[in-house]
Parts: structure tokens; C-alpha cells; sequence
């Protein structure tokens, strides 16, 4: 099988470029939403899509990480109020993981943020080039998902 990439130049490129991008979207997170992490923006966001609050575990799994990671994100964040622990009405023994208002509306700010950031990466691009783009990374995280798997 021969390589797309023999040199790794494109590989190196699109690292750079990653990395780029993800500064900009930290330094829009950082402007407008004090004192949240980017793990913890993605913490907030994952257990937005849950209807009702998640265990920790749930939230691992879903992030990808170990339990304990999630331990450390839920205490930064529960000290800054954003979310806080409750019993499971079920079965006492079962932390659940909910929002507060605050939370919610740091979700409202990290939108915001993670808006402005889009919207400063893709400026120079048309909307053909955007969808390409779209399409293009599809493609990348959908054949590393399939790989992986």
C-alpha cells in the first residue's frame, strides 16, 4: 500500500492548522466564558444532550475518558457552580451529574464563544468552500472512526 502522504508534509500541515484552530477557539472560550476549561466547555456540552442528569460514568463513556477525568472536570465545576451532584431518586447509592441555571447559561455563553470562533476560522471561505470543507472532514473523522473500530 503506498502512502498518500510519503513525506508526512500534509500531515504535519494539517497538525499546524489544528492547532491554530484550536488556539483561536480557546482564545474566544477565554475572552467571553471565565474560568471554563476547554475539557470542561465539552463536559457541559455533552451533558447538555442528556434529558435527564447522566452518571459519571455515562458522561466517560461518552467523552472517551476514564471516570476519574470526569471526577476532576464535575469538581472544577461544581465549585464554580456550573453543575452540581445529586442523588439518584432511584437509588441513593447513584451520583447524577444536572446543570444549574449558571450552567445553563455558561452553555449560552460557550455558544456564543464557540460561534464567534467558527465564525473568525471560516471567514475567508465561500459557502461552496465551506460545504466542501464540511464534506472533507466528514470524510477524515468518519474514516478514523471506521479504522479505529
Amino acid at each position: 500500500m503506498t502512502t498518500p502522504d510519503p513525506d508526512g508534509l500534509l500531515a504535519e500541515q494539517l497538525l499546524r492548522l489544528t492547532r491554530r484552530v484550536h488556539r483561536i477557539q480557546k482564545r474566544h472560550l477565554q475572552q467571553r466564558v471565565v474560568g471554563i476549561t476547554p475539557a470542561q466547555s465539552r463536559l457541559l456540552r455533552t451533558l447538555a444532550e442528556y434529558e435527564a442528569p447522566p452518571r459519571m460514568a455515562d458522561l466517560a463513556a461518552r467523552l472517551e475518558v476514564v471516570p476519574r477525568a470526569v471526577t476532576t472536570l464535575v469538581d472544577g465545576l461544581e465549585a464554580n457552580g456550573v453543575v452540581r451532584r445529586v442523588p439518584d431518586p432511584a437509588n441513593r447509592r447513584v451520583i447524577r451529574i444536572e446543570l444549574t441555571e449558571d450552567g445553563r447559561e455558561t452553555l449560552r455563553e460557550l455558544h456564543g464563544a464557540r460561534r464567534s470562533a467558527a465564525e473568525e476560522i471560516l471567514a475567508p471561505l465561500t459557502d461552496e468552500q465551506r460545504a466542501v470543507l464540511g464534506e472533507l472532514l466528514d470524510t477524515l473523522v468518519d474514516g478514523a472512526s471506521a479504522r479505529t473500530c
